[in-house]
């Protein structure tokens, strides 16, 4: 009998096994990386949905004059003033004229590196991020920030939470001579000429305007950040300092929304976190 037939047969179906035994691993590994390429994909998704959206700033082209680069320095921040205006009261002529001047238009140094706007050192209670800075001394430590509108609501909180800017908070809001000069009083800076730096840079640019349009009902509270929380529910071990500032507001604002006589609440207690409609 002939076996070479029979043996060359086994040998053939030896090997069509193996071939398919090889193709189903190609195939488990294939799966498995396609199971993690799904999973990189949602990680990227998140991380995505966390990111918040900045501020849009025009950049000066480099050949601008500096009045060009005033106006785009307005441009950029003025909406900016008008609702720091609206929450704390303090006119948007005066932000603007001090953003331009401690900034250089927001071509200076501690701007550019750190959104600083209004030269603010970091003081005893600061504790976000910090660069140091040549000013009055050498290296002064300056707080940064991650966006240049937390420049702009730190300014707002710097006058209105401390007690030797209270006197500003009395004169009308159109007296930007009387704040201008109250700044300078109260030891916002040292240069003798601030009070008339300010009040010339008003004047250049008409920055009243932003003032009037506050005043003048054009800018409205509907205006404002509405991705910002409307209401708040205090939780246990809270104080109204606490919620304030975590919400980045004062204590006085906190209670003039909530028609609060004192600082006592409760838990539980919902909080209007702007001037509530109908109130």
């Amino acid at each position: 009998m002939n076996t070479k037939p029979i043996l060359f047969i086994l040998i053939l179906a030896l090997s069509f096994q193996s071939c398919k035994s090889k193709k189903r691993v190609v195939s488990s590994k294939t799966k498995t990386k396609t199971e993690k390429v799904v999973i990189d994909d949602k990680r990227d998704k998140v991380v995505k949905k966390d990111i918040k959206t900045e501020t849009k700033i025009t950049t000066p082209p480099k050949n601008a004059t500096y009045a060009e680069v005033v106006s785009i320095y307005i441009n950029n921040y003025s909406g900016i003033a008008k609702e720091e205006m609206l929450q704390y009261g303090i006119p948007a002529s005066i932000t603007l004229a001090q953003g331009i001047l401690e900034s250089g238009a927001g071509r200076g140094t501690l701007t550019k590196k750190a959104n600083n706007h209004f030269g603010i050192k970091c003081h005893s209670t600061w504790t976000g991020e910090r660069v140091y800075h040549d000013d009055d001394e050498k290296g002064e430590c300056f707080r940064k920030y991650r966006d240049p509108r937390y420049s702009f609501r730190d300014h707002s909180l710097f006058l209105s939470q401390r007690s030797r800017y209270q006197n500003l908070f009395t004169l009308k809001k159109r007296d930007y001579k009387g704040w201008a000069k109250g700044l300078k009083k109260a030891g916002y800076a040292t240069d003798p000429k601030y009070p008339a730096k300010l009040i010339n840079i008003i004047e250049r640019y008409d920055l009243t305007q932003y003032d009037d349009e506050v005043l003048g009902g054009k800018v409205k509270i509907a205006n404002l950040d509405e991705s910002k929380i409307s209401t708040y529910t205090v939780q246990k071990g809270e104080t109204l300092y606490s919620i304030s500032r975590r919400f980045n507001m004062t204590v006085d604002a906190l209670k003039e929304y909530n028609g609060l006589n004192s600082n006592t609440i409760s838990v539980g207690q919902v909080l209007y976190l702007h001037p509530a409609k109908g109130r």
